[in-house]
């Protein structure tokens, strides 16, 4: 994702990152689609199925926060009434996929390939700072401070997506068709997060 994209096409970035956001959109619609028909129910689900409500939430909650965030980078509706009021909503959803993200990665018996103190930790620390960038954000456009805002929210909003780049940082091991141990498994979830935290620091700049 970048912010610095042409003024002759203003709709390019807020398209490009709603193709990326349909990534993890599609796989939790599936996932919804299952806890909704009631199965199958698999070792490696069956966490859903005895707790649905996180799960839920944090779909739900990325869906919105992906795809009304993205349409936050055309310059014409910055300016208007949407801006402020679509603000609000993300505020909420950029918080509940945090916190539910948190709540998934300390209490959910996760299956082998994603368990593990190094993944637990990765995925608390990366919630945590995108509930802090959400809440300063939030702090900073009360004190009026846009510049501050716009770049917490940007921070935010890189991590929260961090989930359609990690679909392209696992490609490697499906093009050697190999399954990734839990050092390959830990680095495609890192790479993804990392590329997003790196391009967003260097749009800030650049804006």
């Amino acid at each position: 994702m970048t912010l610095v994209a042409s003024r002759r096409r203003p709709w390019l970035l807020p398209a490009g990152l709603v193709l990326l956001g349909l990534i993890p959109t599609l796989g939790g619609g599936v996932r919804l689609g299952e806890l909704s028909s009631g199965g199958p129910v698999t070792p490696d689900n069956l966490r859903f199925f005895d707790m649905p409500l996180p799960v839920v939430a944090h779909i739900v909650g990325a869906v919105v926060y992906a795809l009304v965030g993205a349409f936050q980078f055309v310059p014409a509706l910055r300016r208007g009434s949407w801006h402020r009021r679509a603000g609000r909503v993300l505020a909420v959803a950029g918080l509940t996929v945090a916190l539910s993200g948190i709540w998934m990665a300390l209490w959910y018996d996760m299956p082998e390939s994603d368990d593990g103190l190094p993944m637990t930790i990765m995925r608390v620390g990366v919630g945590g700072v995108m509930a802090f960038a959400v809440v300063y954000a939030v702090l900073a456009v009360r004190r009026r401070d846009f510049t501050t805002h716009r770049a917490w929210m940007i921070r935010a909003y890189a991590l929260a997506m961090g989930a359609g780049t990690q679909a392209f940082t696992h490609v490697p091991f499906a093009v050697a068709g190999v399954t990734p141990d839990d050092a390959g498994r830990f680095a495609a979830m890192a790479a993804g997060w990392a590329i997003n935290a790196a391009v967003a620091e260097w749009a800030i700049r650049r804006s």
